[in-house]
Parts: C-alpha cells; sequence; structure tokens
C-alpha cells in the first residue's frame, strides 16, 4: 500500500479570510476554483488543470483555533515554469518574496500567503543551466 503523491491540503479559516486566501491563490499563485464534493461546511477547491490541491474550509468550531502557535507545518511547495514572469508578477502585485538557488540548479521564490503560510515556487527549468 505505498502512497504515490500528496492529495491536497486543507487550510481553514472564517469566511472573511477565506475569500481573501481564495484570490491570493487563484490570482497571485495561479491556481483555479473548481467543483467541490457536497459538504455541510462553506468553503472552496483550488485547482492545478485537473487536480484539486488547496482545499479552503470554515473552521469546524464556533471559536477559531489558535493562529500563530508552534507546529510542525511550514510550507507548501509547488512545481512551476517561467520564474522571470512569476518575480515580475509578484512585483506587480507587491508580494514580498525571497529567492535561492538549491544545490542541484532549482531556483526557488519563497513567500506567505495572507493567513502567513509558507508557500515555495520551484523551478526546475533552471537546472544546470
Amino acid at each position: 500500500m505505498p502512497v504515490t503523491e500528496i492529495n491536497h491540503i486543507n487550510l481553514r479559516s472564517d469566511r472573511e479570510l477565506m475569500h481573501v486566501l481564495r484570490d491570493f491563490y487563484c490570482d497571485i499563485i495561479g491556481l483555479k476554483v473548481g467543483p467541490r464534493v457536497a459538504s455541510t461546511s462553506y468553503g472552496f477547491w483550488l485547482y492545478i488543470g485537473d487536480n484539486d490541491v488547496v482545499h479552503l474550509a470554515d473552521y469546524k468550531t464556533e471559536a477559531p483555533p489558535q493562529i500563530n502557535v508552534h507546529g510542525t507545518y511550514d510550507h507548501i511547495s509547488f512545481t512551476c515554469t517561467d520564474m522571470p514572469a512569476m518575480e515580475a508578477h509578484l512585483l506587480l502585485h507587491e508580494v514580498s518574496y525571497t529567492t535561492r538557488v538549491l544545490a542541484n540548479g532549482v531556483r526557488q521564490i519563497n513567500l506567505k500567503d495572507p493567513a502567513g503560510n509558507g508557500i515555495e515556487l520551484n523551478f526546475e527549468s533552471y537546472k544546470n543551466a
């Protein structure tokens, strides 16, 4: 029973932040809102092509959970193309980011979403360039 891939991440928030996150992941990162399985909670599924990769949903309880507490979640990583275009896009939208080159030649853009979650954008086409 080997695991073959990551299916999705689920981010929970109130509706106001959820709409901000939806817009950020669509307008800045490039995901698209798509079909969502019927659910009792409010939310969105965001897609890369035919794959739902980010789920946004209401809190499970009336009281929101604590945020910015010590935990193990650090970031989500996406494989991307055209790093210069992405950097121009981030600058246009005034999104702060940093870059680095890994030892294997992969270039990265690192940034935070509006809730403070880490995002890593990997550009493998730059390997050995």
